[in-house]
């Protein structure tokens, strides 16, 4: 059937870049809705997304390598205006007909373009500005009725125009903030070239997801495994307006929480907003199941076993459920259909319940698979939540056991629950928790000397972990104030039995993750 209705958004095929997430944020961030696919997308699900404009991401590909990505050259009579990047604007131009070749030296970096403004892309742009180039190839020879519209120093064509077909290119990257103008050249395409509507709004995404849920679902039962995290409790306040009592959450209380943690979730969900919740105390079941495990890996794989275990032997108690719940993110929709490359190398595993579905028989409803994790922070916002859960820092699904070096015990849980909460108190009452992405302590099995006193001890020592980052992809580390660490190291030696050493991880990722294990 044709789609009548009127374009929207913006689609993006990634051939492989590694910004590709961040145009389809910097789309958003303008209030126009994104969507990312691979190059195969067919011409039939083009026309069915009928986007108002079609993006084409950079890659790290040349267009003459031998399997390098192309797309079909119908989608440029579609009548949709496109925009090449770097690789894209290369691919672009080989498959409409002109030649790329190898440029005489790479250019990466920061590099000055002119500008030729008599183009919608490019209105209002400085003659000359800065941009971020990426590349070794270069457009050497014009497809027919395509126009130069930018040059730079060591290319005579760093963007191009077609004005019947309404098809450009650029050079350079305008997505990254290295590019004096680029959200600028980013706005011109999408509403000069494209005329997209500003539409893309959290209050919009509220109504229409409800909507959704409540057709999909119907007077079903779902259930949804709470962690107490961002994503859960947006997912479950989703569901909870639209299926009422017809949702079912289950929190499992593994021991390895944040102190407080599951009082804090039975006070929100069950006093507050007063969904059904089941909360499972399983902390000894988790804790024997970790005992003598030092590996990293083994505990994030024990972790994940037992609590699918738990939440199937509960899920089974609830009659008539037809759907689980998850809040599953775009990003991790992005990354699990491999677009590009090979089998990567297993940093660590993540704990999740993607296992449940398959196992248990039941259908599926991820009520935030369509949003980034900011997005899903605006959405708690527009539902009513506090900044305290909306800006909550991300936590690991294997919990503080990953925040233990060696055997996780009792004992080691009830020191790291207690520094970890001291050092979050002072970030919070100094105004550090909300400007880092995450700060929090680590449990080093490293005993040794200290005096109290007039005694000897030979104790434990807690690690302070403090990290900026825009999305956890890459981190550097937090510089806190001398004074701010002092307290946290005084408390934490004064209050927590236990320790008498505390020391400060200054390292970045890469080449450390954020995490220690």
């Amino acid at each position: 059937m044709k789609n009548i209705a009127s374009p929207e958004g913006i689609l993006v095929i990634d051939f492989g870049s590694q910004y590709v997430q961040l145009i389809a944020r910097r789309i958003r961030e303008n209030r126009v809705h994104s969507t990312i696919e691979s190059p195969s997308v067919s011409l039939k699900k083009i026309k069915k997304i009928n986007p108002a404009g079609i993006i084409f991401s950079g890659g790290p590909s040349s267009v003459y390598d031998k399997g390098a990505p192309s797309f079909d050259k119908a989608v440029l009579d579609l009548g949709i205006p496109v925009l090449g990047i770097c690789y894209g604007m290369q691919i672009l131009g080989k498959v409409a007909g002109g030649k790329i070749a190898k440029s005489g030296r790479r250019e990466y970096g920061k590099a000055s373009v002119k500008f030729r403004r008599q183009n919608p892309l490019f209105k209002g742009i400085s003659p000359k500005s800065v941009t971020w180039m990426s590349h070794r190839d270069k457009v050497v020879k014009l497809p027919s009725g395509f126009k130069t519209i930018a040059s730079s120093e060591n290319t005579s064509c760093a963007a191009f125009f077609d004005p019947v077909r309404t098809i450009c290119g650029v050079q350079f990257h305008p997505e990254v903030v290295h590019t004096a103008e680029g959200n600028k050249i980013l706005k011109n395409f999408l509403f000069g070239v494209c005329g997209c509507k500003r539409t893309w709004t959290m209050k919009s995404f509220i109504e229409k997801k409800v909507n959704d849920i409540k057709e999909r679902v119907g007077k079903k039962d779902v259930i949804l495994g709470l962690s107490g995290g961002v994503d859960s409790t947006v997912s479950a306040i989703l569901l909870h307006k639209a299926l009422g009592k017809k949702l079912h959450c289950i929190f499992v209380d593994n021991g390895v929480l944040r102190k407080g943690e599951r009082d804090r979730v039975e006070k929100l969900f069950r006093k507050n907003i007063k969904l059904d919740l089941i909360v499972i105390d399983a902390r000894k079941r988790f804790i024997k199941a970790l005992k003598g495990v030092d590996d990293p890996e083994k505990k994030r794989k024990i972790i994940g076993r037992t609590f699918i275990k738990v939440f199937e032997e509960e899920a089974k108690k609830i009659k008539g459920v037809e759907f689980l719940a998850q809040g599953t993110l775009y990003p991790d929709v992005i990354e699990s259909q491999s677009f590009f490359g090979g089998p990567s190398k297993t940093i660590k595993s993540h704990h999740n319940v993607g296992g449940l579905p398959k196992k248990m028989g039941l259908k599926l409803v991820e009520p935030l698979r369509d949003l980034f994790k900011d997005e899903v922070r605006k959405v708690g916002s527009e539902l009513g939540l506090p900044k305290s859960l909306t800006e909550r820092q991300p936590f690991p699904g294997p919990g503080l056991a990953v925040r233990i070096l060696g055997e996780v015990t009792e004992a080691r849980l009830d020191i790291l629950k207690k520094a970890d909460w001291i050092i979050i108190d002072i970030a919070k009452e100094k105004n550090i928790y909300y400007k880092t992405w995450q700060i929090f302590g680590v449990f080093l099995p490293v005993k040794s000397v200290g005096v109290m006193g007039d005694d000897r001890t030979y104790e434990n020592t807690i690690a302070i972990r403090a990290v900026t980052s825009v999305d956890g992809m890459t981190a550097d580390w937090a510089k806190i104030p001398y004074p701010v660490l002092e307290e946290m190291s005084n408390r934490i030696i004064n209050q927590v039995e236990g320790v008498n050493r505390v020391v400060f991880d200054i390292s970045s990722k890469p080449p450390s993750t954020i995490e220690w294990e």
